[in-house]
């Protein structure tokens, strides 16, 4: 891996962030006996699939995974969700994805879950950067930061190591 000088947060603060998440939904959610966890794809699925486990091990919620495909250079096209609408429909839903920048991503997500009837409806994020061109907002984050349009946040999953940094 090369050197990477500008890390915003290391493999621990990222597990530290991701613990108090899980911990902030479930608070957010302790009336419900399921919930769930909808991970934009891809990092913000690998985020999704970090938040479900911890909130299986910390609540009795019944936890159930949801893939979320998101044609990013173009949004408007179909969103696939790896569970069916009927699945989905009357719970508690949480949206997840790792860095919050324009909110372009978010909202088409947002907008694709409020089709159905949902029981409860946030969104998740581990950065939320403060240059939206969408009124979206992180209803649970990691971190803020306020950082120059022409800086950009990058969060790598790896097997031993996961890291959010500035390019």
């Amino acid at each position: 891996m090369t050197e990477i000088n500008n890390i915003i947060l290391n493999t621990t603060q990222i597990e530290q962030k991701i613990r108090r998440i899980a911990f902030q939904i479930y608070e957010s959610n302790s009336s419900e006996t399921a919930i769930i966890i909808a991970g934009i794809a891809d990092n913000g699925f690998f985020l999704a699939e970090k938040i479900a486990t911890v909130l299986k091990e910390i609540s009795p919620l019944t936890v159930l995974l949801c893939k979320v495909t998101i044609d990013k250079t173009n949004p408007i096209n179909p969103i696939k969700t790896s569970i069916t609408k009927e699945e989905y429909q009357n719970k508690a839903l949480v949206l997840v994805d790792d860095v919050l920048n324009s909110g372009t991503t978010l909202i088409y997500g947002v907008k694709h879950f409020l089709e159905v009837p949902l029981k409860r409806f946030k969104t998740a994020v581990l950065v939320n950067r403060n240059h939206k061109k969408y009124p979206v907002k992180a209803d649970f984050k990691g971190i803020s930061l306020s950082t120059s349009i022409k800086e950009h946040v990058v969060v790598e999953f790896n097997d031993d190591e996961t890291i959010a940094y500035l390019t």
